[in-house]
């Protein structure tokens, strides 16, 4: 009997355009997650800097451009400042559960409202429910979708206002994709919130990290993820703490290049 094959095969994508830093093109080098030691792989390969996308792993293998750096948040040491702090006063009526990784109608018209005001004519605008029942439910490794709804009334749920694909790895959390309402007089900073919330989860479950993919050197709209302090980014001698220049956000613009699918889940 031949011995088990251990080690996976890697292929690299074709290049395309980027979509965080323009006039430039993006690369990926990726893996299939399969089998029985699926999670272990994914757990190993999430420490040097890939994420999960259904059941291939990925990271940016770019020519001459280095701009995409996997970022963690140190859980344990987190302290929330001032404004975080109100965010948690504010959303702490929202009733949070953690659900298998199953798809359901409700979901899916949060994602396509989120993506309508977002991502606009993106990669994943015109995917319908059996692409977005792939994209949570084809998942090799220990995965869970997180919701967060209004206060229940009567004893009947209240509005699904955001969810999160989370995969549970060996030293933390890793954030694959989150969604939720966008109108700020609704519930203003609910993504902070769900980040937040995800910082609570590890530390009280006791592991050390949560990853939230990748922070793209020049890309204004991935600054949000420098204001979760301690961070730690991954450069060729490990992990280490980070703390990026402040960039002044830009206005949204919707004729700019959209992300792609696989993109826009880092």
């Amino acid at each position: 009997m031949t011995a088990q094959f251990r080690f996976p095969r890697f292929f690299v994508t074709t290049p395309g355009p980027c979509p965080y830093l323009p006039g430039r093109t993006e690369r990926k080098v990726f893996t299939e997650l399969a089998g029985p030691n699926a999670g272990e792989l994914n757990d190993a390969l999430g420490r040097i800097g890939f994420r999960r996308s259904q059941g291939v792993a990925y990271r940016p293998t770019c020519v001459d451009c280095q701009a995409c750096v996997s970022v963690r948040v140190v859980a344990g040491e987190f302290k929330p400042n001032a404004s975080q702090r109100k965010l948690l006063r504010r959303h702490g009526d929202l009733e949070i559960s953690v659900c298998k990784p199953w798809t359901t109608e409700e979901q899916f018209a949060l994602l396509r409202r989120y993506l309508k005001s977002r991502h606009p004519g993106g990669g994943m605008a015109q995917m319908d429910e059996l692409d977005f029942a792939d994209m949570v439910e084809q998942t090799p490794v220990k995965t869970n979708i997180v919701e967060y709804r209004e206060p229940s009334v009567g004893g009947r749920p209240g509005k699904l206002i955001g969810a999160c694909l989370t995969d549970v790895q060996s030293d933390g959390l890793s954030m694959v994709y989150s969604f939720f309402e966008t109108e700020d007089e609704i519930r203003p900073g609910l993504g902070t919130f769900i980040i937040l919330d995800h910082i609570r989860r590890a530390t009280e479950t006791g592991l050390p990290f949560v990853y939230l993919g990748y922070w793209v050197d020049g890309s204004p709209r991935m600054q949000y993820k420098t204001r979760f302090q301690p961070l730690e980014r991954l450069s060729a001698g490990g992990w280490h703490r980070f703390e990026a220049p402040a960039i002044q956000p830009q206005p949204r613009d919707k004729a700019s290049p959209a992300p792609s699918k696989l993109s826009q889940l880092i």
